[in-house]
């Protein structure tokens, strides 16, 4: 069974999705808010967290960047806040995807499914082992595990599967219909930046430059583009 934590204040709607998930295979941690969360996170080591944003005390936002202090796991934020700027801070802050209320249980639950196969399943199998250098860059597909003139850099499951896709197809061009099928699990439809964010946020893990970004490079109205000679000498 797969276990999922989920933070949500409103009794009505959290017993509907944990009797509807627990149904489907998954063994439910649920909080009304977030206190106690990071211990349970820690204790419980989830396949996936589900936040509500507007909770009582701190909210979503602030127990997402808590939680991405040491979790790297699928994170989904289920709010009823739907405007572009709430879900572009949600991204930008490390969640992976986002859900608006009121969602039906098995939409839900369809997205749930779909980062975790996202998380396990992006990478080929026969790649797994591979060590990918450029530079001072290190990506260790094996171990998940990156490093930067000799330091780790901690990246989510999702940040990472960005990183190697990207760095698999090092000076070429990956276009944003690529990207969406293959790490949010969507088409492309011309407005959504969820790319852009989740390309921004990498990029300054990785000392890219945000105002003129010489590693990972936005192709405008193409797709994004991974230098492979612009990481220095180890």
């Amino acid at each position: 069974m797969k276990n999922l934590v989920l933070v949500e204040d409103d009794e009505r709607l959290a017993a509907l999705v944990v009797e509807y998930l627990e149904r489907n295979g998954f063994n439910v941690s649920r909080l009304a808010c977030g206190e106690g969360l990071v211990e349970l996170v820690k204790t419980v080591i989830p396949d996936i967290v589900i936040l509500d944003v507007m909770l009582p005390g701190e909210d979503g936002f602030a127990l997402c960047s808590q939680l991405r202090q040491f979790y790297t796991g699928p994170l989904l934020f289920m709010t009823a806040k739907n405007e572009d700027f709430d879900q572009v801070i949600g991204l930008e802050i490390g969640a992976d995807d986002y859900v608006v209320k009121p969602v039906e249980p098995r939409v839900l639950l369809a997205r749930i499914n779909a980062l975790l196969r996202r998380t396990i399943s992006v990478l080929p199998q026969e790649s797994n082992s591979d060590v990918l250098r450029f530079g001072s860059l290190s990506i260790d597909k094996a171990s998940r595990r990156v490093t930067l003139a000799d330091n780790v850099i901690t990246l989510t499951s999702h940040e990472f599967d960005l990183l190697c896709l990207l760095a698999d197809n090092a000076s070429q061009l990956v276009d944003r219909t690529t990207l969406y099928r293959k790490l949010i699990g969507r088409e492309y439809d011309g407005l959504d930046r969820s790319a852009d964010v989740r390309v921004s946020r990498l990029r300054k893990k990785l000392s890219d430059d945000p105002q003129n970004p010489y590693r990972i490079k936005t192709i405008w109205g193409k797709g994004f583009f991974f230098v492979s000679d612009a990481w220095g000498e180890k």
